[in-house]
């Protein structure tokens, strides 16, 4: 039987991902604000009854998760985001520079066409703008980076909860393509901020969960040696 979720640190879960809920998934994460949920990114839109099931298995109404963040424009991570929306209210966020080919369905830019689907206009409530901004959550807040490389719009999250640093950083690895509007000398200065962040804790968007700190600069600092080779 396959896990159904997997707390990484207090109030803060993987909850979705291949070998958790689709094999086509990227990592969907679920933060607990004291009984305000956010997700971070959706899947690829065929588990949306899984994520929810998981959401459930947890203690929590899928009602309760008011924003759903995108970190970037691709199917595998949008999916769900219509349905969410549509059943529960959820308010999707994204960058200002990866939210057209989600309002528009793009098939290019959202990757859909890779993965043998299609993605329908969605409507974004919150488009991100500045390379840091700020979303607070009753006394906490959740910091979300512009790191632009792997598309214009890809952003990064973190939270400093319970003396350590979880940072989100979705698809660091890649991969880059014209299709995607990629620049890697972008992603280059994108993954530089990241390390300057020595963060405790990285949820990555495929490989995984790593920690503590070393391995997270490790992990980062092996793809930057790589494409600057």
């Amino acid at each position: 039987m396959r896990p159904c979720y997997e707390e990484i640190i207090s109030g803060v879960y993987l909850i979705g991902g291949a070998g958790m809920t689709s094999a086509d998934d990227a990592a969907i994460f679920l933060i607990d604000f004291d009984g305000d949920l956010v997700l971070i990114d959706a899947g690829a839109g065929r588990s949306s009854s899984q994520i929810v099931r998981n959401i459930e298995m947890l203690g929590f109404s899928p009602a309760a998760v008011s924003n759903l963040i995108l970190t970037h424009c691709h199917i595998d991570h949008i999916g769900s985001a219509p349905f969410f929306k549509k059943q529960y209210g959820t308010k999707i966020l994204i960058h200002e520079l990866d939210a057209g080919a989600v309002e528009t369905g793009e098939s290019r830019k959202t990757a859909a066409g890779w993965y043998g689907t299609t993605f329908p206009p969605t409507a974004i409530d919150r488009k991100l703008r500045e390379e840091h901004e700020i979303l607070k959550f009753g006394q906490e807040e959740l910091h979300c980076l512009h790191t632009p490389g792997h598309t214009p719009g890809s952003i990064s999250l973190y939270l400093d909860r319970a003396g350590k640093r979880i940072l989100f950083g979705q698809d660091i690895h890649g991969p880059f393509h014209r299709d995607f509007d990629s620049d890697i000398k972008a992603w280059e200065k994108s993954m530089r901020r990241l390390l300057a962040l020595d963060a405790d804790i990285l949820c990555e968007g495929h490989l995984g969960i790593f920690q503590p700190k070393e391995r997270v600069r490790s992990y980062i600092e092996r793809y930057l040696e790589e494409y600057e080779k």
